[in-house]
């Protein structure tokens, strides 16, 4: 379809800002029903939710920051934001006096156990519930290509 690997058509321009406009209109109505139900932005619960897999409930700063979709300062904000909350806490690691741990607290816990069904149902809702099982399919294995390094591009 393309004349040259630089070159985009009109087509694909199309595809690329309906992919975008997808992903911010999922993104909304998710947030919509995390702030709505639960006073819980988006982003908050990633953190929680990245928390909530690991053992002991706390991961370092820097693989925290790795783990989601957030600049390293932006994190540093939201933990400052979720500390005051009681959601998380800091703790110093004890192999790198520079590094600290972000820790999910009894109430990040509690608030992440009753946001995750909300969310569930949202993702529900607005993506898989909309494909039948053959687009799902064909979701996921683009989803994979282009989530993959290796994958030619």
């Amino acid at each position: 379809m393309t004349t040259s690997s630089t070159s985009i058509n009109a087509e694909e321009s199309t595809l690329w800002r309906d992919m975008l406009r997808a992903q911010v209109q999922i993104s909304r109505r998710l947030q919509a029903d995390m702030t709505t139900r639960h006073a819980l932005a988006l982003g908050a619960f990633d953190v929680l939710v990245r928390l909530g897999e690991t053992p002991g409930g706390k991961l370092r700063m820097n693989d925290l920051a790795d783990r989601v979709l957030l600049s390293r300062s932006g994190l540093t904000r939201l933990i400052d934001r979720m500390q005051r909350g009681g959601l998380v806490q800091r703790a110093a690691c004890d192999s790198d006096a520079r590094g600290f741990y972000a820790v999910l607290t009894p109430e990040g816990r509690r608030r992440l156990d009753e946001a995750t069904p909300t969310y569930r149902e949202g993702i529900r809702r607005h993506v898989l519930g909309r494909l039948d099982e053959e687009e799902r399919e064909a979701f996921a294995r683009i989803l994979g290509k282009l989530g993959d390094p290796a994958s030619p591009g």
